[in-house]
C-alpha cells in the first residue's frame, strides 16, 4: 500500500463534512500518548464561545493510541463538536496536519500543538486578524518561558531565515497558527516543511500577518540538540530557500553553484599551465592539484547540466503548475 493511500485510512465511518459549515476548526496533530486534550478543548472552546464563534476540534492521531481514542471521543458534548482521525502508522506532522485539514469544516483553520502552548485568549486575536483581511496569521511568542538556551537557538534560527529568505517572520517554531481553509488546499506540505508554512503562504501570494502572543508552556527537549537535528534544520533552510526563490528558475540555482565550482577548476588549471612554461618547473604530470582542478571543472559542468534538465522539466510542466493565489475577480 502506498504512503498516500495508507495515510488516508482514518477512523471515519461517514464521509468528510462540507467545508465552511462552521466558523473555526482547530486541528491538533498528536504523536504522543499523553496530550492535554481536555485542557485544549475546555480553554480554547471557552474563548471561541465568548467570541460567538461556532467551532470544532479535529484531533489527528499520528499512529498512536494508548486509550486516546476513548479520551477524545468522551469530549463530545452539546456545543463541543469533536472529530477523530487515526492514521494507520506514524507519518509525521505534515501528513497529520493535511489529514486533519481535509476533514475540517471551518472557514478558518487553527493549528495547535497537543498542549496549551499560548494563552487561550490569543486565539481570539488570531481569528480577529483573519477577519481583518489576513489569510494567514503566524504568532510571535513574547515573554517566553522555555530555557534560555532554547530561546537563543530559536532566535538564531529565525534570524538566519530572515536573512536568507528576506521575510519578516520571527517565530517559525511556533505551530499555533490561524489561516483561511483555502491556504492548506493550495499549499502542499511534506516532511518538515510545516515549519515554513508562513513562508510558503507568503510566497504564494497570501496575506500573512504576525501577531504577538503570550507564551504559557513549552514541551520538548531543553539545551543543545543532536548533530542530526542541526543538520536537518540546515537542510530545511536549504530546501525552503530553493522552493521560495528557484522553483521556476533551477538553472539560476544550479548554474550559479556550477559556474563558481567550474571557475575555480579553470583558475587552478590555468595557473598550473602558466607555471609549466616557467624554467625549472615540474611537468603537469607531477602536480596532483591538476586532478583537483579537472574534477572541479567536471563537477561544475554537471551542476549546470542539472539546472538545464530542471529548466526542461519546468518548461514541459508549466501548464500544470499553479503557484499563485487569486484574491478576487471582477467581471
Amino acid at each position: 500500500m502506498s504512503q498516500t493511500l495508507e495515510a488516508e485510512r482514518v477512523d471515519a465511518q461517514t464521509p468528510a463534512p462540507p467545508a465552511g459549515a462552521i466558523d473555526v476548526s482547530i486541528v491538533v496533530p498528536i504523536d504522543n500518548t499523553d496530550p492535554d486534550v481536555e485542557v485544549l478543548v475546555r480553554a480554547l472552546g471557552a474563548e471561541l464561545q465568548r467570541a460567538g464563534r461556532s467551532h470544532e476540534f479535529v484531533f489527528v492521531l499520528d499512529g498512536v493510541d494508548g486509550g486516546l481514542k476513548e479520551r477524545i471521543l468522551a469530549l463530545r458534548a452539546p456545543g463541543t463538536e469533536v472529530q477523530l482521525v487515526s492514521l494507520a502508522r506514524p507519518f509525521g506532522y505534515s501528513v497529520a496536519l493535511s489529514a486533519g485539514a481535509e476533514r475540517a469544516r471551518g472557514a478558518y483553520l487553527v493549528t495547535s500543538p497537543d498542549y496549551l502552548q499560548i494563552d487561550p485568549v490569543e486565539i481570539r486575536r488570531l481569528v480577529a486578524a483573519l477577519d481583518g483581511g489576513a489569510d494567514f496569521v503566524t504568532p510571535k511568542r513574547i515573554r517566553r518561558v522555555d530555557p534560555w538556551l532554547n530561546r537563543l537557538q530559536s532566535r538564531l534560527f529565525n534570524a538566519l531565515l530572515r536573512f536568507i529568505i528576506r521575510m519578516p517572520f520571527h517565530d517559525l517554531n511556533c505551530n499555533f497558527r490561524a489561516m483561511r481553509s483555502q491556504v492548506l488546499k493550495d499549499i502542499s506540505i511534506y516532511g518538515d516543511l510545516f515549519r515554513f508554512l508562513p513562508v510558503m503562504a507568503h510566497r504564494q501570494g497570501f496575506r500573512v500577518a504576525e501577531v504577538d502572543v503570550r507564551h504559557l508552556k513549552e514541551k520538548g527537549r531543553a539545551g543543545f540538540f543532536g548533530v542530526s537535528v542541526y543538520m536537518r534544520r540546515f537542510l530545511d533552510i536549504l530546501a525552503v530557500t530553493f522552493l521560495t526563490k528557484f522553483t521556476h528558475k533551477p538553472l539560476r540555482f544550479f548554474g550559479i553553484i556550477g559556474s563558481v565550482i567550474a571557475l575555480a577548476g579553470v583558475l587552478i588549471c590555468l595557473q598550473l599551465t602558466y607555471e609549466s612554461f616557467l624554467p625549472g618547473r615540474e611537468s603537469l604530470s607531477n602536480r596532483p592539484i591538476l586532478i583537483l582542478g579537472t574534477i572541479l571543472i567536471v563537477l561544475g559542468v554537471q551542476f549546470v547540466g542539472m539546472g538545464l534538465i530542471g529548466e526542461i522539466i519546468i518548461f514541459t510542466m508549466a501548464r500544470n503548475i499553479r503557484e499563485y493565489n487569486i484574491e478576487r475577480v471582477d467581471e
